[in-house]
């Protein structure tokens, strides 16, 4: 018998059969490698990190005993780790609001006629497909406190006075990874506003020229309101990218001067791995999860009520 879909306003209702038996496991079939995928690399991992979190797990003990919350109230009474938890949200909110707005203007130059503009996008996104540590070297060789690439050039122009220790003096450290973290990231920033650009069709802006719309306007009615899926998906991934980012700090500072630079990721993987507490490492790191979680809910939330627009 054929499927038959009945529609009453708004909603449609489909007579199960077995064509739609069919379809279901079909429809089933083509998810599973994702459901697989996720409940293998996110699901496995994720509930194993709960479970340390609740023991006393730690390298060279066979056996893990429950302790409840007490890793927990542990770490909450150290003073390293709600300086990391400070750090973290600085890192996160500073370096993202700066890569979002640079991204931006980045990403709306680019898409500018202009002589050997595939050249210049090649270049433009190359931080980003550079390896970390490359990145983290070279950098490292720019903040250098004795042979600051930097520094020579500021002094050189007149725009700063002295030699800092970029990576040596707390109140500098921060500003350096931050810089880093940025100038890796921008160019992601700009290629998703591209690719949302190029979503925009012309005639919609052509016509809001003939009507006589400054670029603002068309920015503000036209463009923003169809890139912005676009726009959402990307500013999601980024901020779970600098939420977590350990290997640009930990190659750069380890953390410090005097903990300065310290943000969750790394202090879960001294007190995990380099200290061998995994129980205690397992609960500093599940701490970004109620901080991502809000977040990422907004996002979606804002993401599909835009789409059912």
């Amino acid at each position: 018998m054929a499927n038959v879909e009945l529609t009453a306003g708004s909603r449609v209702y489909v007579r199960r059969g077995g064509f739609n038996r069919e379809r279901l496991t079909f429809g089933y079939t083509m998810l599973a490698p994702a459901i697989i995928y996720m409940v293998v690399l996110v699901g496995v991992p994720f509930f194993f990190s709960l479970y340390l979190s609740l023991s006393d797990a730690s390298v060279g003990n066979q056996v893990a005993r429950f302790v409840g919350f007490q890793n927990f109230i542990a770490i909450f009474q150290d003073p390293t780790f709600r300086q990391a938890l400070r750090n973290t949200v600085m890192f996160t909110v500073i370096a993202g609001i700066a890569k979002a707005l640079l991204g931006g203007i980045l990403g709306v130059l680019l898409t500018q006629e202009v002589r050997g503009r595939r050249l210049i996008r090649s270049l433009v996104v190359l931080p980003w497909t550079l390896p970390v540590v490359i990145t983290a070297l070279a950098w490292k060789w720019a903040f250098d406190p004795q042979f600051s690439t930097i520094n020579w050039v500021a002094n050189h122009l007149h725009l700063m006075s002295g030699w800092p220790n970029w990576l040596g003096e707390p109140g500098l450290a921060m500003s350096a990874v931050i810089s880093v973290n940025v100038w890796r990231g921008v160019p992601f920033g700009a290629i998703v506003l591209m690719a949302g650009l190029s979503s925009v069709p012309m005639e919609l802006l052509d016509s809001a020229k003939v009507d006589g719309a400054n670029f603002f306007l068309r920015w503000h009615y036209i463009v923003v309101p169809i890139i912005a899926p676009i726009l959402f998906v990307g500013l999601l991934f980024d901020t779970v990218f600098t939420l977590s980012d350990l290997s640009i700090i930990y190659l750069l500072t380890m953390g410090g001067p005097m903990n300065s630079t310290e943000i969750l990721p790394t202090r879960a993987f001294e007190i995990g791995i380099q200290a061998g507490a995994l129980g205690r490492g397992a609960a500093i790191s599940l701490v970004l999860f109620p901080i991502l979680l809000p977040i990422v809910f907004f996002l979606l939330r804002t993401l599909r009520r835009r789409e059912a627009l």
